[in-house]
């Protein structure tokens, strides 16, 4: 499991035969319960979440001093600790504790579904390593959200959440991309949307069909329809404000902006996607793939070895 790699923890020991979880099955271990928190709107929260987390023994809290203001307005005094990316390795292991003790335990973040773009996913998994229960409420979900209401086809879809923050690294996993059909679900931050669409332009091209979906259920909730080239406009002439969610249509066979390029000699391809941002093996593993040959043979034939 690449996530608990990525946090210094050991990979999950999946256990070799099938796991059944009843979830309301009474047990001497706590349950964690995943509770879905509003994304603007605080009448989004569900009952049921708020019975639950008054009922819990404790909540693992992205930011306690921004869950503390639900838990205020919903009239809920249970008491909080912080579970957040920077302490995921040190504080796991005390849940699972707690858990294993009988303490009933809800984790949220600070909007939206926990482990989607957001922490949780690692105590899951130890949670299903351990055994311990896992109970998962409905609730708010931005990309979802968003996507209903896009005017995009809805489904199949792929969320792919934040892109890498490093330009090079960005242009690489749009590129790779290119190759799905479906409809692609982004999040991306005010002060980073303006280049994310700068390098959607260059990799899927500025006629291509997408929708900003900007704010979601509060008070200043807007959706830009049109061309990347349009919404690139858009934010290099506007003030950009706000959390987005970026809904792209889904791509034919092949990348249009592909198709101008596949007839060229291989070297020239690899060097057009170099000077688009990639890196040199990048490219080599992505004209490879398109041409169908073999890596070694085209990493060989680039560098004249």
């Amino acid at each position: 499991m690449q996530f608990l790699a990525d946090a210094g923890m050991a990979p999950i020991n999946w256990r070799k035969s099938m796991q059944s979880q009843r979830s309301f099955q009474k047990t001497n271990q706590g349950s964690l319960f995943l509770v879905p928190t509003p994304i603007g709107n605080l009448q989004d929260m569900t009952y049921r979440a708020v019975q639950v987390l008054k009922d819990v023994d404790l909540i693992a809290a992205e930011d306690t001093r921004n869950t503390q203001k639900l838990l205020n307005h919903f009239e809920i005094e249970t008491k909080q600790i912080s579970f957040h990316e920077h302490n995921t390795v040190q504080r796991i292991p005390q849940l699972i504790e707690k858990l294993e003790d009988g303490i009933s335990i809800a984790q949220v973040s600070d909007a939206g579904m926990p482990s989607i773009s957001d922490p949780g996913k690692e105590l899951v998994a130890k949670c299903v390593e351990k055994g311990i229960t896992v109970v998962p409420l409905p609730g708010a979900n931005a990309g979802l959200t968003g996507l209903i209401a896009s005017g995009i086809v809805p489904q199949p879809f792929y969320f792919h959440g934040f892109l890498d923050r490093k330009n090079n690294l960005q242009l690489e996993e749009l590129q790779k991309l290119t190759v799905h059909k479906e409809t692609l679900i982004f999040y991306e931050a005010p002060h980073r949307l303006k280049k994310t669409l700068e390098n959607m332009v260059s990799v899927f091209g500025g006629e291509h069909q997408a929708v900003l979906a900007r704010e979601l259920t509060k008070k200043y909730e807007e959706f830009l329809r049109g061309t990347l080239d349009e919404l690139n406009d858009w934010a290099h002439n506007d003030q950009v404000r706000g959390e987005f969610v970026i809904i792209v249509a889904g791509f034919e066979q092949t990348n249009p902006q592909t198709d101008s390029t596949k007839d060229l000699p291989v070297n020239e391809q690899i060097d057009r996607l170099i000077e688009d941002g990639m890196t040199v093996n990048g490219a080599i593993k992505q004209v490879a793939k398109q041409q169908g040959l073999n890596r070694q043979e085209v990493y060989r034939q680039y560098h004249e070895i």
